[in-house]
């Protein structure tokens, strides 16, 4: 459905685009993924999300005499005039297989599963490809240090789009290297949470049975009660006692 601005745009509003080298008359307020869809494309692969999460939707493009190769995700970039477009929904990048119980936290794991990462040349493409401006360049040098701890805090909010291995010389696939580190960090390497240990073996023991049953015979209108009369931490400092 348009929207009350969408319909405001007249012929002269709008800008060309190419797509995947047909040129396109859009208007300028889309992003690359409406801008194909009121283009006329149908989209049944690398649409995804839709909301910047799922890096299903990588996208590389130029623009009419910039030489600078630039990369986003459809869903987020809006178009601009004379940008030419080439979507990346899937890149052919090596992905080990593996069971992540029977691995150690340790540099040999990750060079033994990814012997790649030491091919790192060190250059930046990677980080300069990447839409979420990771520093991926940090996070392999990490990895190339056998450090696995920062390579999973640095590629942290990786979305797993795949730009990075589109762009490396050296061949690697960073993101399949670095989701392995997170989850050698996650299973062997992060502090446990003690708190969460103890409430789980309350929920297998049955204890919230009986409170979880009550809310269960709730209407909407009580459930909306009880949410809104419930207690709330503070957001600020912690309150002082009173005498």
């Amino acid at each position: 459905m348009e929207t009350e601005k969408q319909s405001e745009v007249t012929e002269a509003d709008l800008i060309p685009v190419y797509i995947m080298g047909k040129r396109y008359m859009v208007p300028p307020t889309l992003t690359i993924m409406k801008a194909m869809e009121y283009a006329g494309y149908k989209l049944v692969r690398g649409c995804g999300c839709r909301g910047g999460f799922c890096g299903a939707c990588a996208t590389a493009y130029r623009i009419l005499g910039d030489p600078k190769l630039y990369f986003g995700l459809a869903c987020q970039t809006v178009v601009q005039p004379n940008m030419y477009l080439a979507q990346i929904p899937f890149f052919p990048a090596q992905r080990a297989t593996y069971d992540i119980t029977k691995l150690e936290p340790t540099a040999t794991t990750l060079f033994s599963i990814y012997p790649e990462v030491l091919r790192c040349l060190g250059c930046g493409a990677c980080t300069k490809a990447c839409p979420q401006e990771i520093d991926v360049r940090a996070y392999m040098a990490a990895g190339m240090k056998g450090d696995i701890a920062t390579m999973a805090d640095l590629s942290f909010d990786c979305i797993m789009c795949g730009l990075c291995a589109v762009r490396c010389p050296a061949e690697e696939a960073q993101y399949n290297i670095a989701i392995l580190a997170r989850r050698l960090y996650g299973r062997y390497l992060a502090p446990r949470s003690k708190h969460l240990e103890e409430r789980l073996e309350e929920i297998e023991a049955g204890e919230f049975d009986v409170a979880l049953a009550e809310l269960k015979r709730l209407s909407r209108e009580e459930l909306v009660a009880r949410y809104r009369a419930r207690d709330i931490e503070p957001t600020e400092g912690p309150r002082e006692e009173e005498d």
